[in-house]
């Protein structure tokens, strides 16, 4: 049986190997599902443990900046869309201004959160030997913050590779190695980068909105 060039020797056709990739992608999302899952459990757990030095904590945390990446994620999400309808339908002038767009707004994003981390060394909140709290329970509240920086470090980190991917997809583009006959790297990437911006949609309000009122 011929093959095209864009299908791998070990499928029958360009349909199954997408169909591969599909499910593939799937797969991986689940287990970044379970690890973030895990992530979420434990918060929740002590949150209800320890609501009261939680609530305080979480006041400490910078409203205007969570709400500003906010809105970056979900920019970002369009142009990630605007990148795949743009690869599937052989639009290659968009397709590497959408990447770019992505990449832009993945980018600050990090700068956002670098500025909102560089408030909490500043104000001694980061968890260790000098780790300083004017409130209560100091030991329960740098739980919170221990908490704080992992999952949003382990999002932050996501999205580090997230842009690593768009760059190599932007590299490709201007090579033009996308069209209407090739496009799943650029839909699988898209799949990836929109759970990223999932998983801070929980995030945002778990850790930011806490007892606002």
């Amino acid at each position: 049986m011929s093959h095209s060039s864009q299908v791998a020797h070990h499928f029958e056709d360009i349909e199954q190997q997408n169909e591969s990739l599909v499910l593939g992608m799937w797969l991986f999302l689940a287990t970044e599902v379970m690890f973030f899952g895990g992530l979420f459990t434990a918060y929740v757990v002590y949150r209800t443990t320890y609501s009261e030095v939680f609530h305080e904590a979480s006041r400490t945390l910078d409203f205007t900046l969570g709400t500003v990446n906010t809105l970056i994620l979900l920019v970002s999400s369009l142009t990630m869309a605007m990148g795949v309808y743009a690869a599937k339908t052989g639009r290659r002038n968009l397709l590497p201004l959408m990447l770019v767009a992505t990449i832009i707004l993945g980018l600050a994003f990090l700068g956002v959160k670098a500025v909102e981390y560089s408030q909490k060394f500043e104000h001694h909140l980061v968890p260790g030997a000098g780790f300083v709290w004017p409130g209560g329970n100091p030991p329960h509240a740098q739980l919170f913050f221990v908490l704080y920086f992992i999952m949003t470090g382990m999002h932050a980190f996501h999205m580090v590779i997230g842009i690593v991917m768009m760059a190599m997809l932007l590299v490709m583009a201007m090579l033009g190695k996308f069209g209407p006959e090739r496009y799943m790297g650029v839909e699988m990437a898209g799949l990836y980068w929109h759970f990223v911006d999932i998983v801070w949609v929980f995030l945002f309000p778990l850790l930011y909105l806490i007892d606002r009122s």
